[in-house]
C-alpha cells in the first residue's frame, strides 16, 4: 500500500526539501499552502502591485511548486486568523505574531484535509531550533499537542534529533534516510539542495509574514492605544499605504502605489475617500468617533494628498472629497484645495 503525505508547504528551500527527502521514500505528497492575509508577497500579488524593476509578485509556493512538480492544494483560513492574532493563547513573538497559535492553527486544518484526502501524515520543512518562538522542542511539542496531531507531524529535516514519530515507527519512512539540521546555518540544506537539482528558492521562505514586520506591529498598537479596538478590516489595512493620525483624531491612509490605489478604490465606500484631480496618491479616512469628518480634516488629507501627488508650480493641487455611501443621501462630492505639507507637520501626524 502507498502511503500518501501532506506537507505544509511555503515555498522555501525547507519545506521544499522537506518533500523532496520524503518523496524520495516513495511517499506521495500534496503540497498545502495556507492563505492567511498576512504573507506579504501574496498580499502584494493580489493587489497587483509591482516591484521596483517593474515585474509582478508571484506566490512562491504557486512558482516552485509548478517549477519542482508538487500537486498543490491552497486553502484559505484567514476567516478565523483574526481572532487566533487578537487573543493569541501562548502570546506574541518580538512584534505581534503569535506564532505558536498560527502554526497549531495550521497544523489543525492540515490535519482535516489529510483525513479529508485518506493520507496518512503531516510533514513541515521546521528546523530545530531555527526560530527562537515556534521551533524548539518544547513548542513543537505545544503545537502537536494543541492541533491534536502529536506524533503525526514529520520533520524531515530535523528527524534525527527528534523523537520518532508513528510512519517511523511503523516502518513508512526510514528515519536513517532524513536528516539531523538544528540551528540557523543554511550550509546542509545548499548542499541538499545541490543534490536533490534545486536551483531556485526563495529567500527569505514564503515571502515572510506582516505580523513579524516592525512596522506593522508599530500602526498595530498605535490603533489599540488610541481606539482600545481594531475590526478584521482594519486589521488587513495595515497592510497598505502610509498611515497618519490627525490632530482631530481622524485616521487617514494615503496610498503608495497604482496597486494600493485599486485596491482602496474597491472598498471606498466604507469611508471617506480622497483622489487628486491629476496623477498622484489617493488616500481613504475615517472619523475617530460619528460618521462625518469636518472642513478642517478634509483640507489637512487634501493637503497629505498634495506632499504624495504631482503639484502645480505653487505646490497645489485639486482634491476630490467623497463621503462614504451610507452619508451619499446627506453629503454631498466636493472639491478641496491641498497645499504641499511641511515636512515637520507631515511627521507629526505619521504613525
Amino acid at each position: 500500500m502507498k502511503r500518501k503525505a501532506v506537507a505544509l508547504y511555503s515555498g522555501g528551500l525547507d519545506s521544499t526539501l522537506a518533500i523532496k527527502l520524503i518523496q524520495e521514500q516513495g511517499i506521495e505528497v500534496i503540497a498545502l499552502h495556507f492563505y492567511t492575509g498576512f504573507c506579504i508577497t501574496e498580499t502584494k500579488r493580489r493587489r497587483g502591485e509591482k516591484k521596483e524593476d517593474g515585474s509582478h509578485y508571484m506566490n512562491p509556493a504557486l512558482k516552485y511548486a509548478a517549477k519542482y512538480g508538487f500537486p498543490l492544494e491552497i486553502i484559505d483560513i484567514s476567516e478565523g486568523y483574526f481572532d487566533i492574532i487578537q487573543n493569541p493563547k501562548y502570546g506574541y513573538g518580538s512584534n505581534i505574531n503569535p506564532c505558536i497559535d498560527c502554526r497549531a492553527y495550521m497544523y489543525k486544518h492540515a490535519k482535516k484535509y489529510m483525513e479529508e484526502i485518506g493520507a496518512d501524515f503531516i510533514i513541515s520543512g521546521e528546523v530545530l531550533n531555527q526560530r527562537p518562538m515556534s521551533q524548539h522542542l518544547k513548542a513543537m511539542k505545544t503545537i502537536e499537542k494543541e492541533a491534536g496531531v502529536e506524533g503525526l507531524v514529520v520533520k524531515p529535516l530535523s528527524a534525527k534529533l527528534l523523537p520518532p514519530t508513528i510512519p517511523e515507527k511503523e516502518g513508512w519512512i526510514d528515519r536513517e534516510k532524513l536528516e539531523g539540521i538544528a540551528g540557523r546555518s543554511r550550509k546542509r540544506q545548499i548542499e541538499l539542495a545541490k543534490k536533490f537539482g534545486i536551483d531556485e528558492y526563495e529567500q527569505p521562505a514564503g515571502g515572510c509574514c506582516y505580523l513579524t514586520d516592525e512596522n506593522f506591529a508599530r500602526k498595530y498598537k498605535e490603533v489599540i492605544a488610541f481606539e482600545n479596538t481594531i475590526t478584521r478590516d482594519e486589521l488587513y489595512l495595515l497592510t497598505i499605504g502610509r498611515h497618519f493620525r490627525l490632530p482631530t483624531g481622524t485616521k487617514v491612509i494615503v496610498t503608495r502605489n497604482e496597486g494600493e490605489g485599486n485596491f482602496i478604490k474597491g472598498i471606498k465606500k466604507n469611508y471617506w475617500y480622497f483622489e487628486p484631480i491629476g496623477k498622484g496618491a489617493v488616500a481613504i479616512a475615517r472619523p475617530i468617533s460619528g460618521q462625518y469628518i469636518t472642513e478642517e480634516d478634509k483640507k489637512m488629507i487634501a493637503d497629505l494628498i498634495a506632499r504624495y501627488s504631482k503639484t502645480d508650480e505653487n505646490g497645489e493641487i485639486q482634491v476630490k472629497v467623497f463621503p462614504p455611501e451610507y452619508l451619499k443621501n446627506n453629503e454631498k462630492e466636493n472639491i478641496i484645495l491641498g497645499q504641499r505639507l511641511e515636512e515637520a507637520t507631515l511627521e507629526s501626524w505619521r504613525i
